[in-house]
């Protein structure tokens, strides 16, 4: 049984039925126990009664038809195996030589027989112990009766109780089966049970969190459609530009700027595509695995050596603690590496560029600085943003570096700064990471 209320149900009523069938065993063998103790009682009495003396119209014969009494026999026995009297002609029990309580086949059925000795006669009281039955049934049907009465009761209320106890998830699901393929809103946790309530709560989470990627991803493409057009048009007019040139230097001059716009226009769509496979590794929450810093250090540092070198920018570590965070070794790799072309781009010539990896008990703590011109305070927090470009002439970008280092900082848990450097005087870069336990 797949459903929930259906297994509730089939259970507690075949525990109810159970418990009803127990107690009415039980209750049969309780009565008939304490039926068995009572006519024992009863003919103890009456053959320890009967050793004053016969009645007095009693003779050999017994009683008269009229008087016959089937439930209890009585038959008295001379010492020599004589039968003197029984109080039924055709009662046929045999004469027992145990004496007190015994168990006698006879006419088809057992007879429960009580034998004394008395004067020099054995008198038995005996009794057909199918009465015996009949009478405990009686007293156990009296006794089970009002149970199997309220059993059916009991088993409606059972009904009814698990169903308004499952109708709060019959809410939910007819309330998520109701809403539309955009409808990411909470779903009602007011009224669930304990043990729905933190189902409920993170399916609200997932929901939460699928919007906020649903969010972002229209934010990306919105950004990223306006952000190509300007791109596409310069390379329209370059290639324009081209088509008009009279001579051969005029040529050269275009086909250069050409190259150049491609070459923007595909770092533009290589940082885009980067920013969307980080946010996607931050929404489906990529598995993390222990990362050496001082590694990823040395391969960032190869990746900008060159264009480094191109400018005369002495690049290096000017720190290296032995670090490991737990995290995704290639992304680590191109948030380091984005902050070193930021820093290559901004430093002027024959400037100079440091990479510091600082371990403490707080945490691990990444750092880029270099000797470059700087930002002004006011433009700190705004070169986060997606495609913000500073104000400097001296570099163009895509306005994505930056974005796609928090974007990575915040997969890893770590706290992005940006402040100025008290060593180079241009700008420094932090990332830290927590503690690892």
């Amino acid at each position: 049984m797949k459903s929930l209320r259906a297994r509730l149900l089939w259970f507690l009523l075949a525990a109810i039925v159970l418990a009803a069938g127990t107690q009415a065993f039980v209750a049969y063998r309780t009565v008939l126990k304490e039926a068995d103790e009572i006519f024992d009682y009863h003919m103890q009495q009456m053959a320890f009664s009967l050793r004053a003396g016969l009645p007095p119209s009693a003779a050999v014969g017994g009683l008269g038809g009229g008087e016959e009494n089937f439930e209890f026999v009585v038959q008295i026995w001379t010492a020599d195996g004589v039968r003197i009297f029984e109080s039924a002609a055709r009662a046929a029990l045999p004469q027992r030589a145990v004496l007190g309580f015994s168990n006698v086949q006879a006419r088809g059925t057992t007879y429960r027989v009580f034998s004394i000795q008395s004067a020099g006669l054995v008198i038995q009281v005996a009794q057909d112990m199918a009465a015996r039955r009949t009478m405990a049934g009686t007293l156990a049907l009296r006794t089970v009766g009002p149970i199997a009465l309220a059993a059916p009761l009991l088993m409606l209320v059972v009904w009814w109780v698990v169903s308004r106890s499952l109708a709060p998830v019959a809410r939910v699901r007819s309330q998520v089966a109701s809403r539309q393929a955009d409808d990411l809103s909470p779903v009602s946790e007011s009224g669930l049970p304990e043990e729905v309530r933190p189902l409920v709560h993170e399916l609200n989470l997932l929901f939460d969190r699928v919007r906020r990627a649903f969010e972002a991803q229209k934010h990306f493409v919105a950004d990223a459609a306006h952000e190509l057009r300007s791109p596409l048009a310069a390379l329209k007019l370059q290639v324009q530009s081209l088509q008009r040139a009279p001579d051969d230097a005029a040529r050269e001059l275009a086909v250069g700027r050409l190259a150049a716009g491609i070459d923007r226009a595909t770092r533009l769509v290589e940082q885009m595509l980067a920013l969307a496979r980080h946010e996607a590794s931050a929404a489906a929450g990529a598995g993390a695995e222990p990362v050496d810093l001082r590694e990823v250090a040395r391969l960032a540092i190869s990746d900008a050596i060159a264009a480094a070198q191109a400018r005369r920018i002495d690049i290096g570590m000017a720190r290296a603690d032995a670090a490991e965070v737990r995290g995704q070794a290639e992304a680590l790799r191109t948030l380091l590496r984005n902050l070193l072309d930021n820093a290559v781009k901004y430093t002027p010539e024959g400037g100079r560029v440091d990479v510091g990896i600082a371990a403490s008990a707080e945490g691990v703590e990444l750092s880029v600085e270099d000797s470059g011109p700087g930002l002004p305070a006011e433009e700190r927090s705004r070169v986060l943003d997606r495609f913000y470009r500073s104000g400097e002439p001296q570099a163009a970008g895509s306005g994505l570096g930056l974005a796609i280092v928090k974007s990575i900082a915040d997969l890893h848990g770590a706290t992005l700064a940006i402040d100025g450097s008290g060593s180079l005087g241009g700008l420094r870069v932090s990332v830290r990471f927590p503690r690892t336990v």
